[in-house]
């Protein structure tokens, strides 16, 4: 049974590229995440502690949430 080699060698520059919009995706997600805690903090300390309450967290759970 013969063999063959089908990996080839990346272009020039490719695994660079590659690496600089990874870096730029990397970072759009962890500021989409941080935004998202942030919204959600900001709608949870909105409600009432009564509100809190029915969804089972009390005011200091709210910090806690974005981390």
């Amino acid at each position: 049974m013969a063999a063959y080699e089908t990996s080839r060698a990346a272009p020039f520059g490719a695994i660079a590229i590659f690496r600089f919009v990874q870096y730029f995706a990397d970072k759009s997600a962890a500021f989409s995440a941080w935004n998202d805690a942030r919204v959600t903090r900001n709608a949870l300390a909105k409600l009432s502690d009564r509100e809190l309450d029915d969804i089972g967290l009390c005011r200091g759970d709210v910090d806690a949430i974005g981390r």
